[in-house]
């Protein structure tokens, strides 16, 4: 289900890599037109979707008249009805995807949308020493800097909801679960539920403060 605070997590998730970019003090002019990027990279995605889909039903349609003209030869027109048949489900998923992309397009724009994807830039912003340094303590045999980007700031997103925007710990280690399963490579989503939860206990037991003390 597609929600307003997703879609501005996802926002905030486009525009945190260009935050170290961003000289120390962050204005709202700035988080907007970060914000403005993000949601013209979600447009230029449902480009690319719909092309890509088209092509695969393509070349699947092309697949299927060369396996009618190897028919008599019945293995090779089992190996191209065979692919042909894999780039049609690959279409289908793509064109899955993309139905809701419109309705994502549509919360982007929405002021509430945008000015909660900019409260979770500027609070990452502003505490990213302390952010990172309650990071690197959940960490367990793994050091920060071997995190992928993308998985960082997923994480990061959650520890700055969980902080500072009064998110509940179990709604945004969710969401970042969700986040990574669309986003970052098959098995980050688990590595990343792991990282969070640890993060939450240690502040439980008080081993490690959370960030807004």
């Amino acid at each position: 289900m597609i929600t307003a605070r997703r879609v501005a997590r996802e926002l905030a998730l486009l525009s945190a890599a260009q935050l170290l970019r961003q000289p120390k003090q962050l204005s709202d002019t700035d988080c907007r037109s970060l914000i403005l990027m993000a949601v013209r990279t979600l447009a230029s995605d449902v480009r690319d979707t719909l092309e890509q889909a088209g092509s695969e039903l393509s070349d699947s349609q092309r697949l299927l008249h060369h396996s009618e003209l190897q028919l008599p030869h019945l293995e090779k027109a089992q190996s191209l009805l065979q692919e042909a048949l894999q780039q049609a489900e690959r279409c289908i998923n793509r064109v899955g995807a993309a139905l809701d992309l419109p309705e994502i397009l549509y919360f982007a724009h929405q002021e509430e949308v945008q000015a909660y994807a900019i409260g979770i830039l500027q609070h990452l912003h502003r505490h990213q020493a302390e952010i990172e340094q309650h990071l690197g303590a959940a960490m367990v045999d793994w050091h920060v800097d071997r995190l992928t980007q993308l998985d960082r700031y997923i994480i990061e997103i959650a520890m700055t909801e969980m902080a500072y925007l009064g998110v509940a710990k179990q709604v945004a280690i969710n969401e970042a679960v969700e986040m990574a399963k669309r986003y970052s490579d098959e098995g980050s989503h688990r590595f990343i539920n792991g990282v969070l939860h640890r993060i939450s206990e240690l502040s439980a037991r008080g081993v490690a403060q959370s960030p807004q003390s």
